[in-house]
């Protein structure tokens, strides 16, 4: 049977709580000079640039909290976890959170979430089996 620590869990679900703070806060206040739906080459970067991004802060997260094999699938979920809750609200009240940004632009904003949660969640999982194998 797989035997797991769990000092990572609540450090790791506040990673991922704060990286959602900090994320949103920016869309909010800013998300109008960058998430620009209507340029091709610009959208396009955002989806390639959120790449290495979230791979870094994955594997870092990751060797922080010195885990192996399994528990880095269960810390990639635990960094999403708190984004993907809250961001089902967001998205659904998107209008309303950011006025800042065109009301058009929430599919692709949920969209570009749906993306960036599933690098982390990719890489939990490529980290985890190879550390396994």
């Amino acid at each position: 049977m797989f035997k797991m620590k769990n000092t990572f869990i609540l450090p790791v679900l506040t990673i991922g709580f704060l990286i959602w703070v900090l994320a949103t806060l920016a869309f909010r206040f800013a998300g109008q000079f960058f998430f620009i739906t209507d340029s091709l080459p610009i959208l396009t970067s955002l989806y390639v640039v959120v790449i290495p991004a979230l791979v870094l802060i994955s594997v870092l997260t990751f060797k922080k909290f010195k885990l192996s094999g399994f528990e880095n699938i269960v810390a990639g979920v635990l960094l999403v976890l708190p984004g993907m809750v809250l961001d089902t609200f967001i998205i659904q009240f998107f209008e309303h959170i950011f006025p800042n940004m065109a009301p058009n632009s929430a599919t692709t904003f949920g969209s570009w979430l749906m993306w960036a949660y599933s690098i982390v969640l990719l890489t939990s999982i490529v980290v985890g089996m190879r550390k396994n194998s």
